[in-house]
């Protein structure tokens, strides 16, 4: 897509933090020509092109999208995110920003001018999929389908999430479809067969379709615990109008507004997630009416066109041409 754009690519694969390979050919990229600044969205290319560009003025731009895992005490940050020569540090969400002007020792700190948040933006033009046929997962046809997205992890809370189903009430006939690698999770899976209804808990695997999984449901829920910053299927799930419950933490908050565009509700607590569930479910217009301002929301305060702009902003103000 770059290369359709007319931009220069060069494609090269980072192997870690410590790559000399990797560093080399940064290095002999910046040598060609003069470049202003280096972008780096992950810790290895911004520790190889940190030494890279060790004297030159070319500017280092890093990009934090999830909080934690950041700390003085962890050699590893001073090479990347900690290291004196980032001239600035993206934050996909108001939360990384605050997390990071949080982190102390002793007199050291970020200086608040080195942090900026700059939303990960999205274009509706993207999610054109139609609907999933959910029946091929085992979910009856005109179900009512709570839908979760996301990595094997403890801190996604996808154990809240099944004992906020099991907590429903009798009359409450909801599905509950997990997409994702959590498949391969033996306590996830236990705690499913134990719930009161298994058979209305369903297993998809890794899929590369989840955004039209998504569409064809009618609640989404992020259940998450901890580090979340501005998930990606929370936002997939919204662009396509489907109401999303989401927990209160990291970005997310930030992502959907309570009681306008989703519901929000504490981390690792089952009984408020079952509650928020229950109300979509007994109140079909409340979550058709929270999808369609979900969709409203990332249209205009989501959009690539606002990233793009900002992130045009900070290189002009870095290289002194504002």
């Amino acid at each position: 897509r770059l290369v359709d754009e007319g931009m220069v690519a060069s494609p090269m694969a980072l192997k870690n933090r410590f790559d000399k390979e990797g560093t080399e050919a940064i290095r002999q990229q910046l040598a060609k020509k003069k470049y202003d600044v280096i972008h780096a969205y992950n810790p290895r290319a911004l520790a190889c092109g940190l030494r890279a560009s060790r004297g030159t003025d070319t500017k280092v731009v890093a990009y934090r999208g999830v909080i934690g895992n950041i700390s003085y005490l962890n050699p590893e940050s001073w090479i990347t995110f900690l290291h004196p020569r980032v001239s600035k540090i993206v934050c996909v969400a108001d939360a990384i920003k605050d997390y990071l002007a949080s982190l102390r020792l002793l007199w050291m700190h970020i200086p608040e001018c080195k942090l900026q948040r700059i939303y990960k933006g999205h274009d509706l033009d993207w999610y054109q999929a139609p609907k999933a046929d959910l029946t091929q997962f085992g979910v009856p046809e005109d179900a009512f389908v709570v839908c979760c997205t996301g990595r094997n992890s403890p801190r996604k809370g996808f154990d809240d999430l099944i004992v906020a189903m099991d907590k429903l009430p009798e009359d409450v006939n909801a599905h509950l479809l997990l997409v994702g690698d959590v498949i391969k999770n033996a306590e996830i899976q236990s705690l499913a067969a134990a719930a009161s209804h298994p058979e209305r808990i369903h297993f998809t695997g890794f899929r590369t379709d989840a955004p039209a999984i998504d569409a064809a449901s009618d609640v989404f829920v992020l259940p998450s615990k901890e580090r979340e910053g501005l998930p990606r299927a929370v936002i997939e799930a919204m662009v396509y109008g489907v109401a999303p419950v989401v927990t209160k933490v990291g970005g997310m908050p930030e992502l959907v507004e309570d009681g306008v565009s989703g519901i929000v509700v504490p981390p690792k607590n089952a009984t408020e997630l079952s509650a928020a569930i229950e109300r979509l479910y007994r109140d079909r217009e409340l979550a058709a009416s929270l999808g369609q301002a979900a969709r409203q929301r990332i249209a205009r305060d989501f959009h690539t066109s606002q990233t793009v702009r900002e992130t045009g902003e900070l290189y002009k103000t870095l290289t002194g041409r504002a």
